[in-house]
C-alpha cells in the first residue's frame, strides 16, 4: 500500500547535522565508488543501461482489455496482472498514478475493472472500497474520455456520448487548423487509431458488467456562454450528426488514408513511437479495418509487446506488468556522463561499448518533424527508445552529443561526424521562439488543446525549460558561440518563474527545471554572479528539506503550495547539487549536507531506494518512475563535488 495523501512538509525526516568540509569529501568520495561500481555492473553486453520504466495500473488494465477484445487473452496473463493491479491498491481501497499521491478516478476505475475480470469476488472488502470510492467520487461517469472509450469497446458505455474524432482528419492539409501535425507526435498517433475507433464503434463482450459503478448522475453540461469549450461542444454535436451520415466517397478514403498512416509509422519491433498509447490503438484500429491477427503488422505489434513486460516472484506468486515505454538511450547517455563525472576514464572499455550502441542508434532518415523543418537534412537524432525512427528526441539527442564529446573512442572520425550531425540537427530544430520542445518544432497551435476529446495530457510540445536547458548546455560545450546558443540562454532567462525557479516539464518539476536550467547557463557563460542565477541558489537553497535532501511531490503541478516540496529523494538531491556545484558552491552548508544525506541514504550495493515518482510524462496526469534515476544522478553530483572542489 502507497502512503495517503498528505499535507506538504519541508522535511520527512529529522534535521541532519552540517559535515565539516573533510567529512563531506570522505563520505562523497566512499559514496561515489560503490555508486559507480554499481552502475558499471548494470550495464548490459551489448553497451546500453536501461532501468525499468514504472508508470500505473492503467498500462496492464489497457493490456488485458486489448487482449480480452481481441480474443487472446489467457488465465495465466490474467491471474499474473491481477497480483500486480491488486498489491497497488492504496488503504483507502484507490489506486493513483504516482506512488503516495491521491486516489484517481479513472485508475480506480480501470483497476476495479480488471480485477473483476479477473475473478475478484465484488463483496471482498478490497472490491467493495474501491466501489465506495468510485461512486463517492463520480461514479463511471466523471472518468476522462479515455477510460470511457474503453468501457464504451464492451458495451459498458455509449458511443454517442463520446467525442467525435472523424478519420477525416488525416486528410486535412499542413496549414489548416486540427491537422495531425498541430498534435504532438504522441497525440497523433493516438488520434489517428483512435478516429478509426471511434468511427467504427465496436462492441464486444467483456464476459462481466460495471453497472454497480454507475452513479445515475447525468454529465455535467458545457456553459451556454459563448466560449472555446462550447464552440467545440457545438462542433461536436454536428460530427456526431455528420456520423450518421458522412459522405460515403469522402469517409471510404478517410479510412483508407488513416489505415496507410497507421502501418507507415509501425516501427522495427513492432511498437509505435516505442510507447503504449498509440501502441494498443493502432492494434485496435487495424484490427477492426479487418487485418487478421496473422498480419505481419499485428503479429509484429502483440508480439513487441513482449518485450515491454516485466515479470518478478514475489511471495503471492509471479507479477506480470507492462512498461509504457523504455529509455535505453536516455538511460545510457546520462550513465556515461555520471561515470566520467565520477573518474571512469574516457578510454574504459563500458564507455567505448556504450559509444558503439549509441552510433549504431543514429537516426539517418526523415520523420514527422520534418513537416515543420523540410529541408532540414536527416541524420544527427537519437530517439529514447531501442525503435522509434520516426520520432528522433531534442533532449536525448543533446545529452547524446555531450556523452559523445567525453569518450574517447577509437574511430574518433565517426564519433566527430555523428556529433557534426547531430549539431546541426539541433540547430534546425529550434523553435520561432528561441526554445526547443522535445520532438517537434513549432508545434504550439492552441486550439486542439480546446477539443472536448482531450480531457487527459497534454497533447502540443511547445519549448520547455528543461529541453532547452540541455541543448544550450550541448551546444554551448560544443563551441556554438553564436545567435542559436544566445537566443536559447535568452528564452531561458525570460521563462525563469518569479520565485527564481524553472518549471520541469519533463521531470519532478521545478528541482528538475532548477537542476537542469543552472548548469547550463553556468556553461553558456553567464556570470555565477547573474541575479537569475543568484535566485535560483536562493530558491534551492530555500527549499532543501532539513534531512538535507531536496524532494519535490508531483502534485505541484496542480497545487502550488507543493513547488519545491516533498520527500527528500536522491535524482532530486542529485539535481539540486548539480546546480549548485555548478555555480561554485562547493563548500557551503547546504551542499554539504545535500552530499551527507545522499550518503547516509545510500544502499549497500551502490544504489538508492527511491519508491517516489520524480519523471513527468504529462504534468498533472502521467508520471514515470525511471529506475536508474536514482543511481545516475546522485552519482553525477557526488563525482562533480569530488572532481570540482578540489
Amino acid at each position: 500500500m502507497t502512503e495517503q495523501l498528505q499535507q506538504p512538509t519541508r522535511s520527512a525526516t529529522s534535521a541532519a547535522e552540517i559535515p565539516s568540509q573533510g567529512a563531506a569529501r570522505a563520505d562523497a568520495r566512499t559514496a561515489a565508488l560503490a555508486a559507480r561500481d554499481h552502475l558499471l555492473s548494470l550495464q548490459s553486453p551489448e553497451g546500453w543501461w536501461k532501468g525499468e520504466l514504472e508508470t500505473n495500473v492503467t498500462m496492464d488494465v489497457e493490456d488485458l482489455l486489448l487482449r480480452q477484445f481481441l480474443g487472446i487473452r489467457t488465465s495465466a496473463e490474467t491471474a499474473e496482472t491481477a497480483r500486480w493491479i491488486r498489491s497497488q491498491q492504496r488503504e483507502d481501497g484507490t489506486w493513483a498514478t504516482f506512488h503516495g499521491g491521491p486516489g484517481d478516478l479513472s485508475t480506480t476505475v480501470e483497476a476495479y475493472a480488471a480485477l473483476k475480470l479477473a475473478g475478484d469476488d465484488v463483496e471482498a472488502p478490497h472490491m467493495r472500497a474501491a466501489r465506495d470510492w468510485i461512486l463517492a467520487s463520480g461514479g463511471v461517469e466523471g472518468t476522462r474520455v479515455f477510460t470511457r472509450i474503453w468501457l464504451a469497446l464492451f458495451g459498458e458505455w455509449s458511443w454517442d456520448d463520446l467525442p467525435a474524432m472523424p478519420p477525416e482528419v488525416v486528410l486535412l492539409p499542413e496549414w489548416c487548423p486540427l491537422n495531425v501535425s498541430d498534435w504532438a507526435c504522441w497525440a497523433r498517433q493516438t488520434v489517428v487509431p483512435l478516429t478509426v475507433v471511434c468511427t467504427l464503434r465496436p462492441r464486444r463482450d467483456l464476459g462481466i458488467d460495471l453497472r454497480e459503478l454507475r452513479t445515475g448522475r447525468p454529465a455535467v453540461p458545457p456553459k451556454r456562454e459563448w466560449s472555446w469549450g462550447y464552440g467545440f461542444h457545438a462542433l461536436d454535436r454536428l460530427l456526431h450528426r455528420y456520423h450518421r451520415r458522412p459522405v460515403k466517397t469522402l469517409r471510404t478514403h478517410a479510412m483508407r488514408r488513416a489505415a496507410e498512416w497507421i502501418v507507415a509509422r509501425q516501427e522495427a519491433d513492432g511498437s509505435w513511437g516505442g510507447i503504449q498509447p498509440p501502441w494498443v490503438y493502432s492494434i485496435l484500429a487495424l484490427h477492426l479495418l479487418g487485418y487478421p491477427m496473422d498480419h505481419p503488422v499485428i503479429a509484429k505489434g502483440l508480439g513487441g509487446l513482449e518485450r515491454f513486460l516485466v515479470r518478478e516472484q514475489t511471495p503471492e506468486g509471479t507479477v506480470r506488468r507492462l512498461e509504457a515505454c523504455q529509455s535505453p538511450v536516455w538511460d545510457t547517455v546520462l550513465g556515461v556522463q555520471a561515470l566520467r563525472d565520477a573518474g571512469v576514464p574516457a578510454d574504459h572499455p563500458s564507455l567505448r561499448r556504450a559509444v558503439d550502441y549509441l552510433l549504431a542508434e543514429e537516426i539517418r532518415v526523415k520523420g514527422d518533424w520534418s513537416v515543420k523543418r523540410p529541408e532540414l537534412p536527416a541524420g544527427g537524432g537519437w530517439a529514447f527508445e531501442f525503435d522509434n525512427d520516426g520520432y528522433p528526441d531534442i533532449d536525448d539527442t543533446a545529452e547524446v552529443l555531450l556523452a559523445l564529446n567525453r569518450v574517447e573512442h577509437p574511430d574518433s572520425d565517426a564519433v566527430r561526424g555523428a556529433i557534426a550531425r547531430g549539431v546541426r540537427w539541433l540547430r534546425g530544430m529550434r523553435s520561432k521562439d528561441g526554445g526547443w520542445a522535445a520532438f517537434d518544432a513549432d508545434n504550439t497551435r492552441q486550439l486542439v488543446r480546446k477539443l472536448p476529446f482531450c480531457d487527459f495530457g497534454e497533447v502540443i510540445d511547445p519549448p520547455s525549460a528543461d529541453v532547452t536547458a540541455h541543448v544550450v548546455e550541448a551546444l554551448a560545450v560544443l563551441g556554438e558561440q553564436d545567435e542559436v546558443l544566445r537566443g536559447g540562454v535568452k528564452w531561458l532567462l525570460s521563462n525563469q518563474e518569479r520565485d527564481g525557479s524553472w518549471f520541469g516539464r519533463w521531470g519532478a518539476n521545478h528541482v528538475y527545471g532548477t537542476g537542469a536550467v543552472v548548469p547550463a547557463l553556468v556553461a553558456a557563460g553567464v556570470d555565477c554572479q547573474h541575479r537569475a542565477l543568484r535566485d535560483a541558489v536562493r530558491w534551492l537553497e530555500e527549499h532543501q528539506n532539513d534531512d538535507g535532501g531536496w524532494g519535490e511531490d508531483l502534485r505541484s503541478y496542480d497545487d502550488p503550495q507543493w513547488i519545491g516540496r516533498g520527500t527528500s529523494t536522491a535524482s532530486q538531491t542529485g539535481w539540486a547539487l548539480m546546480a549548485l556545484l555548478a555555480v561554485g558552491r562547493h563548500d557551503t552548508d547546504a551542499v554539504r549536507r545535500g552530499i551527507g544525506y545522499l550518503a547516509r541514504s545510500q544502499r549497500a550495493d551502490g544504489g538508492w531506494d527511491e519508491p517516489q515518482f520524480t519523471g513527468t510524462g504529462f504534468p498533472g496526469d502521467f508520471y514515470i518512475n525511471y529506475h536508474l534515476y536514482r543511481v545516475i544522478f546522485p552519482l553525477t553530483a557526488l563525482g562533480r563535488y569530488l572532481r570540482d572542489g578540489e
